[in-house]
């Protein structure tokens, strides 16, 4: 192992890394949801409008998810998630100022640069190229701690709502990112960029981007990621209303939707526990076939129970494409230019991400039935399926 006089080892950068993913989490992907209808009621906005800014959020993280990985694979890794922990320090001190519309956007494509530079794409990145031999259990455990996030933030940003106002929880929330988070980053990120050797033999480490775009795999995994990241944002941006299509209300709809997240969490812990044995991409079949058919219970299913049933499901397989994803890029293209390869793959898929509540709405107009929508949406997982079992290492081509 090479590491510097007082530079944290594995375990500690880990834990501070994922310490790190929960708060990034909370604040900057689901906390949004909480403000709302607070914004709502001081300024009047219609949602459109205030939803239209998170919209913006994640257009901006797809479209500088490149560059990111550029920065990376440079050896700027350090100063990429320490300036994002205080670039979305400042963004969510900013929105706490906020009186106009404009300000609003001005803010989220400033949350949307820094979600770029701290969730888990960077994160992922600079474990896999820190250690090599290792960055497999380094990924699981950064999803396994990062999936607590939505469980913690809801009530966490409800606390912090009800006893500041929702200004004063975002003056919290920055302070958080920028005095806890940026130091942790900057701890944990010390030394050189390797600090433990790879595999010697590895005969991909060197495949760089313009060579991955000429291989069959590098599309098939692009198409993979955007597919699976449009189902999953379609459905969730549209979970609500459809589960009233069923004739569930909003207490209903949640004793439903509450399995999800420990059943997310489940998946990684005993992926964790066992799986360290499995291929990645049996692995990845597996919980790809599993989201067709959580969305096939969902639209053909009528009962609390077999919903439940969907909800385990979907958190299972969603828990594990983020491990998938994260192993097999570097396992098929290698490490030297990951940020590059992972950055160029998941613009494709933020992009799908961005576009697809606006899809699915037309969709629903088309088709004129939810359940015609959440079954066009377990199609749409069928090609996910396909095109990944069609994904093979480059060498295999």
């Amino acid at each position: 192992m090479h590491r510097n006089h007082g530079q944290p080892g594995f375990g500690a950068t880990v834990a501070a890394l994922a310490a790190g993913q929960i708060l990034s989490w909370a604040v900057l992907f689901y906390a949004f949801t909480a403000f709302v209808l607070p914004m709502q009621a001081e300024f009047g906005w219609d949602k459109p409008t205030l939803m239209g800014a998170f919209t913006l959020g994640l257009a901006v993280n797809g479209a500088t998810t490149y560059a990111v990985g550029a920065a990376i694979d440079r050896g700027r890794g350090r100063m990429v998630m320490v300036g994002g922990a205080l670039l979305a320090g400042l963004g969510c001190l900013a929105w706490s100022r906020i009186s106009a519309p404009w300000m609003l956007y001005a803010c989220w494509a400033v949350l949307g640069v820094a979600m770029s530079a701290t969730l888990y794409e960077p994160a992922f990145m600079l474990v896999t190229k820190r250690y090599p031999e290792r960055f497999r259990d380094a990924i699981t455990r950064l999803t396994l701690v990062g999936g607590f996030a939505s469980t913690l933030c809801y009530p966490a940003v409800a606390l912090l709502i009800g006893q500041l106002g929702w200004r004063g929880a975002l003056v919290a929330m920055g302070l958080t990112l920028a005095l806890v988070v940026a130091p942790l980053h900057a701890w944990a990120l010390r030394g050189p960029t390797l600090v433990a050797p790879g595999a010697a033999s590895d005969a991909l480490a060197d495949i760089t981007l313009n060579e991955a775009l000429r291989h069959r795999a590098f599309w098939l995994l692009t198409l993979t990621f955007a597919l699976y990241a449009f189902v999953s944002a379609a459905f969730w941006a549209h979970v609500m209303p459809a589960f009233a299509a069923k004739g569930f209300g909003p207490a209903e709809a949640t004793a439903v939707l509450v399995w999800f997240g420990p059943a997310q969490v489940a998946g990684r812990f005993l992926h964790a526990l066992a799986g360290r044995g499995v291929r990645l991409r049996a692995l990845g079949v597996t919980v790809l076939l599993a989201v067709p058919g959580a969305l096939l219970l969902f639209a053909l299913g009528g009962t609390l129970p077999v919903l439940i049933a969907f909800a385990l499901l979907f958190g299972v397989a969603n828990g594990l494409v983020t491990i998938v994803r994260g192993g097999l890029v570097p396992e098929y293209f290698g490490r030297a230019h990951i940020g590059r390869i992972s950055g160029a793959m998941a613009a494709v898929a933020m992009g799908t991400r961005a576009v697809a509540p606006w899809g699915a709405a037309l969709a629903l107009v088309a088709l004129g039935d939810y359940r015609l929508v959440m079954l066009l949406l377990a199609a749409l997982g069928v090609v996910t399926v396909v095109s990944f079992w069609l994904a093979r290492k480059p060498a295999q081509d």
